[in-house]
């Protein structure tokens, strides 16, 4: 069977809406013989004439006549599917948004995020979920809509949009000892730590920095999150290194907080998302609305 030419789909259209070579040729910005060649194929593929001389006029065949409707229905959904989609209305979309994140952005933004998102689109369902490891894969399957967080280094593919910048802070419990002089980097590896890692491997850049001094850190304890590490540090004498945004999301824990005496790298938080995504017009007004969030700061 040959391959069919779907170009002649919106030609043949335009011919049994006109019933005419010269009109359908005028619309089709296309020269009258042009056109006459076109309804040569036409015929060819369709195995009937379409189109015959009735007088000076120019009348449908009846299969032209039986197939009229449907081939208008068929250019009409092709022309709907090649054209870009329609803006998107956030107060009549019905959907729902599935958000990966740590437990220090669900602390400090998600109500925020959830009433602005409400207040526009009350259609509209978050779903935050969390962040067991830093597997790229539920982005690309679409498992997940959006990733806040530092994106992965084998994330090459990956849209990303920075949303704010953070910094380690050294934390202890309110009347530490520690905190009595200056913090040096001998005085905090002095003390155990309790650190964040969710794997055995626990090495940080605040390691390699202390290295770069000869020093290691005691770590006494791992935990699961942040909120861990504060909770854990709130009630010992260890200390801990978290995200200064970790610490705004849970105050109210007596805690004690320190510029650390080692250099360590800016984390940069963004919004990341697979690229299909990018044209999307819901999961677009969603990127806008958290940038939004972030903007106002919690």
């Amino acid at each position: 069977m040959d391959e069919i030419d779907l170009n002649l789909l919106a030609a043949l259209d335009v011919l049994l809406q006109e019933r005419s070579v010269t009109r359908a040729a005028h619309r089709l910005r296309l020269s009258t013989s042009a056109m006459s060649r076109t309804l040569s194929r036409i015929r060819k593929a369709l195995g009937d004439p379409v189109l015959v001389p009735a007088g000076r006029a120019m009348v449908l065949t009846p299969h032209a006549e039986a197939i009229a409707e449907q081939v208008r229905a068929l250019a009409a959904g092709a022309q709907a599917v090649l054209r870009p989609p329609s803006p998107v209305d956030p107060r009549s979309m019905e959907r729902e948004f599935t958000i990966r994140a740590n437990e220090a952005f669900t602390q400090l933004y998600a109500a925020k995020l959830s009433a602005a998102v409400s207040a526009v689109a009350p259609g509209v369902r978050l779903r935050f979920v969390p962040k067991p490891d830093k597997d790229i894969g539920p982005l690309r399957d679409g498992t997940i809509d959006l990733e806040i967080g530092v994106i992965s280094g084998d994330g090459g593919e990956l849209r990303a949009q920075t949303l704010y910048r953070d910094t380690y802070v050294g934390i202890a419990r309110a009347g530490h000892p520690l905190l009595d002089a200056p913090v040096t980097p001998e005085r905090l590896c002095a003390w155990g730590h309790v650190v964040f890692a969710r794997r055995r491997d626990h090495s940080s850049p605040a390691d390699e920095a202390l290295a770069a001094h000869g020093l290691s850190r005691r770590v006494s304890v791992i935990v699961p999150g942040f909120p861990a590490v504060i909770a854990v540090v709130s009630a010992s004498d260890l200390l801990g290194l978290v995200p200064r945004s970790a610490c705004l999301a849970l105050p109210g824990y007596g805690m004690a907080l320190f510029d650390l005496p080692i250099p360590m790298p800016e984390i940069v938080v963004s919004q990341i998302w697979h690229p299909r995504m990018d044209a999307d017009g819901g999961h677009r007004w969603l990127r806008a609305m958290v940038f939004e969030a972030f903007r106002k700061g919690p």
